[in-house]
């Protein structure tokens, strides 16, 4: 039985409940459990992308729009388009982002419903460990924009350092979790995501992945002492990109 009155989360097939139930608390457990630096990271994102004037994106993932709402503030003239499966997590992005031009759409990342070579960039932030099939996803991702552009891609890691990952593990997987338990009142949840970020991908195996699916130029910056990683690649024409 589940130490509370929810049932526990198994895995990336559970995401769309577990988000639902976290949805009007996700921003301020992101704000506390990063110690503010989630902001810093999705700016660090949004520049990445490298858009034309007047680009379109898409936010894969988009969840409360924080993504979104960071990629209006660089690239102002941008068409932002943001797809996910939890209608709750975006009611939340619509209320709080009203009339920032962003376009909401409830869609699945596995089979994402706009024609190839729509936009000139996609992106997730902190999305990809909570898909069930990542090359899949990232197919999509590559199927949907158009040659020369970015495919940027944000994700919690597990550091490498042996002393960092054990204070790591000691704040990530044991303080954390019971801290935003209580102040969510949606323990399961919090129990569930150090498991997703141990049980999710290196960075060289999402790189990996990325190579695999046709994206190239592929780049990796480690951020926060190793425990996200920003990946940067493109779809190139044909024959070229390493």
């Amino acid at each position: 039985m589940s130490r509370d009155a929810n049932p526990e989360f198994s895995g990336p097939g559970d995401s769309p409940k577990l988000f639902a139930r976290i949805a009007h608390r996700y921003d301020a457990m992101n704000r506390l459990l990063s110690l503010g630096q989630d902001r810093h990271w999705r700016k660090l994102t949004a520049d990445a992308l490298a858009l034309p004037p007047e680009g379109r994106v898409l936010d894969v993932g988009v969840g409360t729009g924080d993504m979104a709402q960071a990629i209006m503030h660089r690239w102002p003239d941008a068409g932002v388009v943001g797809v996910d499966p939890t209608t709750p997590m975006m009611d939340v992005g619509r209320h709080k982002l009203r009339g920032d031009g962003i376009r909401w759409s409830q869609a699945d990342g596995l089979s994402l419903p706009f024609p190839d070579e729509s936009f000139d960039g996609a992106v997730s932030a902190f999305v990809m460990r909570n898909v069930v099939d990542v090359p899949r996803a990232l197919t999509e991702q590559r199927r949907v924009v158009r040659p020369g552009s970015r495919v940027v891609c944000l994700e919690m890691s597990w550091p490498r350092i042996p002393i960092f990952r054990a204070l790591f593990r000691f704040y990530f997987a044991d303080l954390m979790p019971r801290i935003a338990g209580v102040l969510s009142g949606q323990p399961a949840a919090y129990r569930y995501l150090p498991r997703s970020v141990e049980g999710f991908l290196t960075p060289g195996e999402l790189t990996k992945r990325m190579k695999e699916v046709g994206l190239r130029n592929l780049r990796c910056r480690r951020l926060a002492l190793g425990t996200v990683a920003l990946h940067v690649t493109e779809r190139v024409e044909k024959g070229r990109g390493r």
